[in-house]
């Protein structure tokens, strides 16, 4: 008899579906699998045996043979454990055949047939539910994960004897309801907050442009001027995500396995790793390809503090996920795509010290001083759509007693900003101002009379590359949007040339 159960190989973020096939016939005792299957996924036919035998299944002494169609498609990890073990069961008529239809089956086994969870479990039933599935079978500790998914049956099931129950009509567990709380319950009163920078107004004002277009911005300045405190208010003021790009968001944790019995992410994410990151972890990739920070800070912020410390190469592999916002993992056997479509935000020091140019402070030396900058190359500067020097705060600035303004009030002017942009590219892929093509960027980023005679003679006079004149006009036009202007004037102009003035400044010509 042949039996057929289906379970899910997820592909980057997105899901695939996968028939387990169990066909038992007479013949020398065996247990096989076959199906472009990755070690761990091969040694399944040893976990799921005794895992059976332990169940309490004596099952007749036959020759086994499974296959996780389709072939072209490898295999990789343990979530396919819980789909063989049904997929034999139902050969040996153990489960009733009909009952595994438009079914779902997802879980590690141990040898005491207890079902442990896994990673991967959102976009799997997501892709259970695009398909027509009624019910989804996970292990218990991905039950709250699986049922941010409405309109589909989940069962969170602690063994491989709970599910066979249930299949067989006899069981005691009842599906899981939809998880209607889906928002993490934050306490945004708790939340750092702009109120709290003293000063730092160009700073805060550069960032309000990043978050309204989502540019990468380079903050330069001396040791304790408020770099990192700036960096970590900016997720404040982002716009609130939608329910679709909070879904995309949590499909990334859930491929990384950091979504176990946590709601929808609906608040933009805050990565910022340490300088001593690998390439593998920053970009993703490893010996099983997972989403990396790049990927885990989508529709957020990523942040790297103490830029020039990152290893060379290790920042280098952001050239192309700043550019496509999107990243690719490619193995000997298949690619795996990732969004990459969060806001950069590194900060640095201008010297080894932190105090250059301030000579009476600075005490390296021009080629110290000059190495030290070289680390960051010239290709991965243009990427930063911002780049601003942070100066020391003023002690008039701590105690002059004026309000600072909050988060929220900031906010509001970046939502309308992103509402006008969200207008504007109703008819095209881009969503914010820095997601502009080349055409579209020449098609929407409008410059008037005045502009465009200022343009010319900056990039003449800065001696501007292609990618970085697209990325000045990009930025204008955002610094537009917060004016809510038609046309990019001036002033736009030549307030989106003036952070592009410290990389001259630093870098030279």
């Amino acid at each position: 008899m042949i039996a057929k159960v289906y379970s899910a190989a997820v592909l980057g973020i997105e899901a695939e579906l996968i028939l387990a096939e169990a066909d038992v016939k007479d013949g020398l005792p065996c247990f096989s699998m076959v199906g472009a299957l990755a070690c761990e996924t091969r040694e399944a036919k040893e976990r799921v045996r005794i895992a059976l035998e332990n169940s309490g299944y004596r099952l007749p002494v036959k020759r086994i043979t499974v296959n996780l169609s389709p072939a072209d498609i490898r295999k990789e990890g343990t979530a396919f454990d819980l789909s063989v073990a049904i997929a034999v069961l139902t050969a040996f008529g153990l489960v009733s055949e009909k009952a595994v239809e438009k079914s779902m089956f997802l879980g590690e086994l141990c040898f005491d047939g207890k079902v442990n969870p896994v990673a991967g479990v959102l976009p799997a039933v997501c892709r259970a539910k695009e398909e027509g599935f009624v019910q989804c079978f996970v292990p218990e500790e991905n039950e709250a994960e699986a049922a941010l998914v409405r309109g589909i049956f989940v069962y969170g099931v602690k063994t491989l004897r709970e599910v066979a129950a249930v299949l067989n009509g006899n069981g005691d567990i009842l599906p899981c309801r939809e998880n209607g709380n889906t928002a993490e319950e934050d306490k945004e009163e708790l939340l750092p907050d702009f109120s709290e920078v003293q000063g730092q107004k160009m700073a805060k004002r550069a960032l309000e442009i990043a978050a309204a277009g989502r540019h990468n911005v380079l903050m330069i300045g001396p040791p304790g001027t408020g770099k990192t405190m700036l960096a970590k208010r900016l997720p404040t003021i982002l716009p609130s995500l939608s329910f679709e790009e909070s879904l995309e968001i949590s499909k990334i944790y859930s491929v990384a396995g950091m979504l176990r019995n946590r709601r929808l992410i609906t608040k933009p994410p805050f990565q910022a790793p340490h300088h001593t990151i690998t390439q593998a972890v920053l970009a993703g990739g490893g010996r099983k390809a997972t989403p990396g920070m790049v990927s885990l800070a989508h529709k957020g912020v990523l942040f790297l503090d103490e830029f020039p410390e990152f290893r060379r190469e290790t920042i280098e592999v952001l050239r192309q996920p700043l550019e496509e916002r999107e990243i690719t993992v490619s193995r000997y056997d298949a690619a795996y795509t990732y969004p990459a479509g969060g806001i950069l935000i590194a900060a640095m020091n201008p010297c080894a010290c932190g105090f250059y140019p301030d000579r009476t402070k600075c005490s390296c030396s021009q080629a110290q001083i000059k190495r030290y900058l070289g680390k960051i190359s010239r290709p991965l500067l243009e990427r930063f759509d911002i780049c601003m020097e942070v100066m020391p705060v003023r002690y008039s600035d701590l105690k002059d007693g004026v309000p600072q303004e909050s988060s929220k009030e900031i906010r509001k002017r970046v939502e309308a900003a992103r509402d006008i942009q969200k207008e504007r590219y109703k008819k095209i892929a881009a969503l914010c101002n820095a997601e502009l093509s080349v055409r579209e960027a020449e098609q929407y980023c409008i410059l008037s009379r005045e502009a465009k005679k200022r343009m010319e003679k900056a990039y003449e006079r800065l001696s501007l590359s292609m990618r970085s004149y697209h990325r000045i006009l990009k930025t204008a036009r955002t610094i537009a949007d917060l004016a809510s202007a038609e046309k990019i004037e001036e002033a736009h102009l030549a307030e989106a040339l003036l952070y592009r003035e410290p990389d001259r400044k630093y870098w030279g010509e």
